[in-house]
């Protein structure tokens, strides 16, 4: 038997997720079987169980293909030594809001991610991985809007979780109604522009109102209705 060479190895894996890209697509991830991807990639299962446990591991693979360079980008927009880090947040979402339009690998992805899995039996534990990465992805950026308030960009008594949560949810939600009809308006030049007007409410937001603790009027004990 030849031994397989790394690079050769490497080959073979990334062949089987370009297809399974390709194939999740068009049938969607619950429809796909290990085998369909093995056949459509021209390898055999054991091929495919070589590199990946299984279907799950295979879609997780392909996710951070994506993923994980978006993460590395974010990171830069939380380095302190960032001299504008809200001019650095904008920067970075147009780049990603960019990337998911015009590059085909990436929205393919999204559009799997978005509209073609369930997450349930044995791509539940999927789910888990994506809420990870999630979770990690607005934790670099609350830290990327402490750093604007650090740098007098931003209220000091704005809630920099709260402003990170609100803008995964903003670029999410613009992804994934673009993807249900990518003609119904541009992705960068509307998303950029509605990220711009996030930006400038979380700047204007007002100063959390203080909570007023009533206190309760102590009441007279109640005569007794007894008689001696």
């Amino acid at each position: 038997m030849v031994k397989r060479t790394r690079a050769e190895a490497l080959e073979t894996r990334d062949r089987i997720l370009d297809t399974a890209e390709h194939v999740f697509s068009e049938r969607g991830v619950s429809r796909t079987t290990l085998a369909e991807i093995a056949d459509a990639a021209g390898v055999t299962r054991g091929a495919i169980y070589w590199h990946f446990r299984n279907k799950s591991a295979v879609f997780t693979a392909m996710c951070d293909r994506v993923t994980l360079p978006m993460e590395e980008m974010i990171q830069q927009a939380a380095s302190e030594t960032v001299n504008d880090p809200v001019a650095t947040i904008k920067a970075l979402c147009g780049s990603f809001l960019r990337r998911a339009s015009e590059d085909e690998q990436c929205r393919r992805v999204f559009e799997i991610l978005f509209h073609k899995c369930e997450y349930v039996d044995e791509m539940a534990e999927t789910l888990t991985r994506q809420l990870d990465c999630r979770a990690k992805g607005v934790s670099i950026m609350e830290r990327a809007f402490l750093n604007a308030v650090k740098k007098g960009q931003l209220p000091a008594k704005m809630n920099a979780r709260r402003a990170a949560n609100g803008l995964a949810c903003y670029l999410d939600g613009l992804i994934y109604n673009w993807l249900l009809n990518p003609k119904s308006f541009n992705l960068p030049k509307e998303g950029g522009w509605l990220v711009e007007q996030y930006l400038r409410g979380v700047r204007a937001a007002p100063e959390p109102e203080k909570k007023t603790v009533r206190r309760s009027r102590s009441r007279a004990p109640a005569a007794s209705s007894r008689h001696a």
